[in-house]
């Protein structure tokens, strides 16, 4: 039988009454092309420091340790071998002192990746909400937004909807603005969670990169007293090794969750591959090429807040991760457009919420080089 009614479209396509793209913000970091081709035309070259990118060498241990083992034809586990739970699980007990079973964390493609599907793998969708720092990674937004929960933002845990908040995402240190909560503030947030019955997650993917606090985690005995219940923690070697084109990251935590994600991974084949398993083990299993990381790092964040505050700028927070949270007390735009006529590219404020709409993000994840021609050129 033929009719003459038009079909519906597929799903996806543009026509479509309903597509998931529609329930996004628009990708921030394409609003910044034009400002990029700016600072590309500086005669002495771009010194691009938008996007928190590594830009070292990987180190030579964690090479070889990945080089070893590309003869794995077989399939690898979603949960990873025992010794990377294992060696996850005590470089957790060694670097932030949390006593965890291996039984207890999960290696995952990359943090971000979590981030954007964890509230969806446990099950959360609308009439939940998802909270989220006021100043925060957007994509915890874009996490809320996919499995149709709604995205809220605080300042402070107390501001929050008891009967509607299932999970908090804490962030310390923060990106954007280097800020690092307290062991008394993580306590509090873990207590109101738990009163209320809420998931706290608490990334930590800058936990190695404190300079003027010491960050601690949520999973320390002392903050979540001896019990992960309703805690997982996220953590990230891209930025601590070098790692970001591995996708090398974990989730640790509540056992019971930790479980459940598990199996919901299973079903979606969500596997890190056996040679970037095998490349995080050497990575937590050696301390030497972090301190090494961090001394470039401190010299490249101290050169660029003395020029930063030289020509007039203020920085506020940034006493950890790989951010100088920077204003000159204007609409955050035009501090953009101004750096990119010197040939300096930063990330606007605003990509990170309203309230920062007069700053501006200065990632010093640039060469030695590139770090030394914005500095003459910022001193100029």
């Amino acid at each position: 039988m033929s009719t003459n009614e038009p079909r519906a479209p597929f799903p996806g396509h543009p026509g479509a009454a309903r597509r998931v793209s529609d329930l996004l913000p628009v990708f921030p970091w394409d609003k910044l092309e034009p400002y990029k081709a700016t600072a590309l035309a500086h005669p002495d070259g771009l010194c691009d420091f938008s996007v928190g990118t590594p830009v070292d060498p990987v180190p030579e241990l964690i090479q070889k340790a990945l080089a070893a083992s590309t003869d794995t034809p077989g399939y690898p586990t979603v949960w990873g071998t025992r010794e990377l739970r294992q060696t996850i699980a005590g470089w957790l007990c060694r670097r932030v002192g949390a006593e965890i079973s291996p039984n207890a964390v999960l290696p995952t493609v990359g943090s971000k990746e979590l981030v954007a599907w964890l509230p969806g793998q446990l099950g959360l969708g609308p009439g939940d909400q998802v909270a989220y720092p006021r100043l925060a990674y957007p994509t915890y937004e874009v996490g809320a937004r996919l499995c149709g929960a709604t995205p809220v933002e605080y300042e402070d845990v107390e501001e929050l909807d008891p009967t509607r908040v299932r999970l908090i995402w804490l962030n310390s240190p923060s990106n954007p603005t280097g800020r690092v909560l307290t062991a008394d503030q993580l306590r509090r947030a873990v207590a109101w969670a738990r009163t209320h019955g809420a998931l706290l997650v608490s990334d930590e993917c800058y936990l190695e990169l404190g300079w003027e606090a010491e960050p601690v985690s949520v999973l320390r005995a002392d903050v979540c007293g001896g019990s992960h219940e309703g805690l997982l923690a996220v953590h990230s070697l891209s930025k601590r090794s070098n790692l970001a084109g591995y996708r090398a990251s974990f989730v640790a935590g509540d056992p019971v969750v930790v479980r459940e994600l598990l199996e919901v991974r299973r079903h979606g084949g969500m596997i890190v591959p056996a040679p970037v398993q095998a490349a995080t083990i050497a990575a937590l299993g050696d301390d030497a090429h972090v301190a090494e990381q961090r001394a470039r790092y401190a010299a490249r964040r101290s050169a660029l807040r003395e020029a930063l505050t030289g020509h007039g700028f203020r920085i506020e927070h940034s006493e950890a991760s790989l951010y100088l949270w920077a204003t000159r007390d204007e609409p955050c735009w035009d501090t953009v457009a101004a750096l990119a006529e010197l040939g300096i590219l930063v990330a606007p404020g605003d990509f990170y919420g309203p309230a920062g709409d007069t700053f501006v993000r200065v990632a010093f994840t640039a060469t030695d080089e590139r770090v030394a021609a914005a500095v003459r050129r910022l001193n100029g």
